[in-house]
């Protein structure tokens, strides 16, 4: 090949590579907004699903400081590899804060990270939970979001959960799914997980 025609296919893959990525670019910005609008709907959702009633649920600059302090600790509990990712206020209608709802994810799960919003009252009573992401086995670790396990940890006040293969005995000790122990432990850390932050990181 010419140097001229070297040249000139460089010069027609830059084109199109350029273009490529003004499209690329144009669709990203088209797109990021409503997806954004879906992540805080789903968000939302899953607030009001594990703290019911007539509450809102504003962001607090000090409290999402005080998440990385919070993950830097939890690495040393024993709870495997778990972190906070995002904790809120539950405010009522007179403006009071009644509780928290704390986002928390375990990397430890059998299919990948389990992603779980925790609604606690403000005595640090597990007022129940809600999946943001999981991707388990079908017919055993994806049994984690039906309510049998899920209602496990509800209207619970302890410091820590610790899954148990034998009837549990203490409110603290969660009955492990059939086959599952491993996404059973990962959905108990994802919540030991939130539950230390909202008893230990937020003022209520």
């Amino acid at each position: 090949m010419s140097k001229g025609g070297f040249m000139k296919d460089a010069v027609i893959l830059f084109v199109i590579t350029l273009i490529a990525g003004i499209c690329l670019g144009g669709v990203y910005t088209i797109t990021k907004e409503p997806i954004a609008i879906a992540q805080q709907a789903a968000k939302e959702k899953a607030y009001k699903t594990v703290f019911p009633g007539d509450y809102s649920f504003p962001s607090n600059e000090e409290i999402t400081a005080a998440i990385p302090a919070a993950n830097e600790a939890l690495a040393g509990m024993g709870f495997g590899n778990v972190l906070v990712s995002e904790a809120v206020e539950v405010v009522d209608s007179s403006n009071a804060v009644v509780g928290s709802v704390v986002s928390a994810t375990s990397k430890d799960g059998f299919g990948g990270a389990v992603s779980v919003s925790v609604g606690i009252d403000a005595d640090g009573t597990v007022k129940g939970i809600e999946f943001l992401s999981i991707s388990e086995t079908p017919g055993l670790g994806m049994n984690a979001t039906k309510p049998a396990f899920k209602d496990k940890f509800s209207n619970k006040k302890v410091e820590s959960f610790v899954v148990t293969k034998s009837a549990p005995a203490a409110d603290n000790e969660i009955d492990a799914m059939s086959g599952a122990t491993i996404t059973s432990n990962a959905v108990t850390n994802a919540v030991n997980a939130a539950v230390y932050f909202a008893n230990n990181c937020m003022a209520q």
